[in-house]
């Protein structure tokens, strides 16, 4: 009972230090540890050594896979990559379903690059699309922010999931393939949502201002008069028409922006499905090599250097490199203080003390990662703070709860989204950058941060009662 009131008093003395102080999630983790250990009667030899072999096996695992899916992310951003793949998804889709474009688009981004980043990248190209389809950017900014989000809380190498495959101790392969066939109903459901919401609002399509048009070259401004003639006459657009305007942007091709993207992935997934084949052989070692998560990131920050930014000088690649590192930097701190958070409530035993009190209530076992997720979001604010520090809490339960390590991943990833609103520095990116008021906002995005977290939580307790 001590350790139970132990870890209430230092996750309640968390959240206090990171929503009320100035002190940032990474000394509040640790601090948050060091109180947990010590009130449930951990020796002082014990607290210290549980924070730093937490901290440190947490980072064994996955410290290098951040660092080098953060340089790959920033290559993309760099190069151009991000928008050739918009532009190519536009070309298969069709401008009529630019929304779906974007949204797809935000998919697939996302992987690699951070939401708030990848938002930031492709809202000019979300504001274009509004304004030459005359589409709301509700509509348009809300599906490019909930295909970014979406991936970023459920598909590696984000940080967030990366460091629940670490805890969970799960293949980070099998948890892209589940994380992907999650996502699939959910961006289905956003599509749904967005277009529903963009009606019931007023539209906000942003106009270009004379700055903006004075920066085309004469060929883009022809184009955008051609495409304004034909809205005036009442005729549709077609992919020319945008394939025209944005001609002259310097950036790498289809095939190179897509397979820095998706080799790593594959290389991932192919490991892991031998393994499940149970393969073995050359083949297998083969893949156990170049499919294990350092080496398939590390061949794709290989292609980003040398393909996608070939031609970059030598000085700005190793600033862009130093820049993804600053990023990732935080990201690896606090993903190691969740682990040594992880590690004192595993030395308590509290872990398994409450997940046999929840088994004896009778309450289903995948209420559990779903509850905490939400619970840990909804005062802070930030989504990979809560799966890092969720990870931490539930990783000592799962024995006993006796649920399936993918299935309590992707309860704790998809409800950690949940919701999105002041306390979120993405609800101020999506909001300043889609030209919305905090009203609009409140009343469009935030819903659907707590929408799809529910479908997701239906889906997930339908599986477990299947399977």
């Amino acid at each position: 009972m001590i350790s139970i009131i132990a870890l209430l008093i230092g996750i309640a003395l968390l959240i206090f230090l990171v929503v009320k102080t100035k002190i940032q999630a990474f000394p509040a983790l640790i601090l948050s540890a060091i109180v947990i250990g010590l009130l449930s009667g951990l020796s002082t030899d014990k607290t210290i050594s549980a924070v730093t072999k937490g901290f440190g096996n947490t980072l064994g695992s996955i410290g290098i896979v951040i660092g080098l899916g953060c340089i790959m992310g920033k290559f993309m951003e760099k190069s151009g990559a991000v928008k050739r793949m918009a532009l190519t998804i536009l070309k298969r889709i069709g401008i009529k379903r630019a929304d779906v474009v974007l949204g797809i688009t935000g998919l697939l981004v996302s992987i690699p690059v951070f939401c708030d980043s990848g938002f930031v990248i492709l809202s000019s190209l979300a504001k274009e699309f509004s304004r030459l389809t005359r589409k709301s950017m509700i509509l348009m900014g809300g599906l490019l922010g909930m295909g970014l989000y979406i991936t970023h809380f459920l598909v590696p190498p984000t940080p967030g999931p990366l460091a629940v495959c670490g805890a969970f101790g799960i293949d980070i392969g099998e948890f892209i393939l589940y994380g992907v066939l999650l996502a699939i109903p959910l961006f289905l459901v956003a599509v749904f949502y967005f277009r529903w919401v963009a009606k019931k609002n007023p539209d906000i399509i942003p106009e270009m201002g004379e700055e903006d048009f004075s920066q085309l070259s004469a060929d883009q401004r022809a184009a955008l008069q051609k495409i304004e003639a034909k809205q005036k006459s009442g005729r549709d657009l077609t992919n020319d028409d945008f394939n025209e305007l944005l001609k002259d942007e310097a950036m790498p091709g289809t095939f190179i922006s897509f397979a820095t993207l998706l080799v790593p992935i594959l290389l991932i997934l192919t490991n892991t499905v031998l393994g499940f084949m149970k393969v073995t052989g050359p083949v297998k070692s083969f893949f156990t090599l170049f499919g294990s998560p350092v080496c398939a990131l590390f061949i794709s920050v290989l292609m980003g250097v040398y393909l996608l930014c070939g031609k970059m000088p030598k000085g700005e690649a190793l600033k862009t490199m130093e820049s993804a590192l600053a990023d990732g930097g935080l990201i690896v701190f606090v993903t190691g203080a969740g682990g040594a958070l992880g590690g004192v409530i595993s030395a308590t035993g509290v872990g398994t003390l409450m997940a046999k009190s929840i088994v004896a209530a009778g309450l289903p076992a995948i209420l559990v990662p779903l509850l905490v997720g939400t619970l840990l979001r909804f005062p802070q604010g930030s989504g990979t703070a809560a799966m890092v520090t969720g990870a931490s809490i539930l990783a000592p339960m799962l024995p006993t709860l006796g649920i399936n390590p993918v299935l309590a991943g992707l309860a704790l990833c998809s409800t950690a989204m949940c919701p999105s609103y002041m306390n979120d520095s993405y609800f101020w990116v999506v909001t300043r950058f889609s030209g919305f008021d905090e009203k609009t906002s409140l009343k469009t995005w935030t819903p659907a941060t707590v929408l799809i977290p529910l479908v997701s939580s239906v889906i997930l307790i339908l599986v477990s009662v299947i399977f």
